[in-house]
């Protein structure tokens, strides 16, 4: 699609009051989205709502917290399985094993194999949540061929330093959002990962029906890379190409 100047590569389009109206508002700033959904029902639902939205990838989702608080369980991931065959964009999948969500260790593990193990065929673009849990999501990205056959994108990545540098090493991409940027670390990480690699993201709207600004996000994104350029020491309209160029060819835009 001619037209879009930039990529906001992790959002929930679905969480906004109107789905099909932040999707035109983004088109009309220019701007692209990969959309990750939180279960494979909303999925469903958030492709028929976002259908013709030529600006939007939709990804399947099966959200690492919503199986922690048992919303989802084996018949969502069936579901995921029967689902993802034929669908190339996936997200928002992973692992998070914060303190409020670690007693659910087992239970993420078991359904993360699974919907690892269904992308390895390959050739899907998977948006990735990983808290306090990379190197298990990459043991089992690697183990079940996922890692090697898709591009692997960590949104927003907390892990540690030689956890960031063996998912670089493995062809792992990151999205950055100001949250990120905000802390001394994530500033380190934003600097190590390669030009090639990098995407920038808004993660919003954070909740089920919060307000959706289009001309607030395209703004956002703009600050992000604005930011981005100076940690970096970069020029802002290279950078921003690099980004664009690496955002559209993943979306297929």
């Amino acid at each position: 699609m001619t037209g879009l100047s930039q990529f906001d590569m992790h959002c929930h389009l679905d969480f906004a009051p109107d789905a099909r109206a932040a999707a035109r508002g983004l088109a009309e700033c220019g701007t692209g989205a990969f959309s990750a959904t939180v279960d494979p029902a909303g999925f469903e639902r958030a492709s028929e709502l976002l259908a013709g939205c030529e600006n939007v990838r939709v990804g399947l989702g099966l959200h690492p917290w919503w199986v922690a608080d048992g919303r989802c369980g084996s018949q969502d991931a069936a579901l995921f399985e029967q689902l993802v065959a034929r669908e190339r964009f996936v997200g928002e999948v992973g692992l998070d094993f914060s303190p409020v969500r670690a007693s659910a260790r087992e239970a993420q593990l078991a359904v993360f194999e699974r919907v690892a193990a269904a992308c390895a065929e390959g050739g899907k673009v998977l948006s990735i949540h990983a808290v306090r849990s990379a190197g298990e999501v990459l043991d089992i990205l690697e183990r079940t061929g996922a890692l090697e056959r898709n591009a692997c994108v960590f949104h927003w990545f907390s892990g540690t330093s030689d956890e960031l540098q063996r998912a670089l090493r493995a062809g792992c991409l990151c999205s950055i959002n100001p949250r990120m940027l905000a802390s001394k670390r994530g500033r380190a990480y934003a600097r190590a990962v390669p030009e090639e690699r990098l995407l920038l993201e808004t993660d919003s709207p954070s909740e089920e029906g919060a307000p959706f600004d289009p001309k607030g996000v395209a703004a956002l994104l703009s600050s992000l890379l604005d930011n981005l350029a100076a940690l970096r020491a970069v020029s802002r309209a290279d950078l921003a190409a690099r980004i664009a160029e690496t955002s559209a060819r993943l979306l297929a835009l």
